[in-house]
């Protein structure tokens, strides 16, 4: 025996050596050579039915997906709204607030204490109604400065980190969110 290759004749393919990779597969296990049974109409249905039953479980996933992507969009678009809504009234909660300060108490005699006594409950239940809402006020003084929660106006210089000496204007959170920073005046630590 030669070590020489085989080579075909020309004209007969069929004795020519066949590479591994080019092999035909048989993959339906029908032993023709490699190709599925595409004539049987069971198989080309059930090819049909599997093609379409994974077609319907993707839309299906993407329109889950659609779903759930929409009611997160409104929710966070509601949200939006409603913050909007009460960053509008903390200027009116602020005037209120002023209105309890400022109105003297046993000058105005009996009128001038149930005027003051009006406005003060004028304002708890006003302050009482965004709280339900999810409004807090953001306790601001002898806290460190926080510049996500705190709008410094003010600063005495010193040694140390600085904290909130003082709040000329009240902060609020909306469910977590700060819809508005304490106005504050900064210092250092005492000590």
């Amino acid at each position: 025996m030669s070590d020489e290759p085989l080579m075909p004749e020309a004209g007969d393919p069929e004795d020519a050596p066949v590479d591994p990779e080019d092999a035909p597969v048989d993959v339906d296990g029908d032993d023709e050579g490699g190709a599925p049974a595409n004539d049987d109409p069971v198989v080309a249905l059930e090819a049909e039915r599997d093609e379409l039953r994974g077609t319907l479980q993707r839309v299906q996933a993407d329109f889950e997906n659609f779903r759930k992507r929409t009611m997160r969009d409104q929710a966070d678009q509601a949200a939006r709204a409603h913050e909007g809504l009460v960053g509008k009234l903390l200027p009116v909660l602020d005037s209120f607030e002023l209105a309890v300060l400022n109105i003297p108490s046993g000058d105005l005699g009996e009128a001038g204490d149930k005027l003051k006594k009006g406005v003060e409950l004028v304002y708890a239940e006003f302050f009482s109604v965004l709280e339900r809402e999810g409004l807090s006020r953001i306790d601001a003084v002898g806290k460190p400065f926080d510049p996500e929660e705190h709008e410094a106006v003010m600063r005495d210089e010193g040694p140390g980190d600085p904290i909130v000496t003082e709040q000329m204007r009240a902060g609020y959170r909306l469910q977590g969110r700060v819809v508005r920073p304490a106005m504050v005046r900064v210092g250092p630590p005492p000590g």
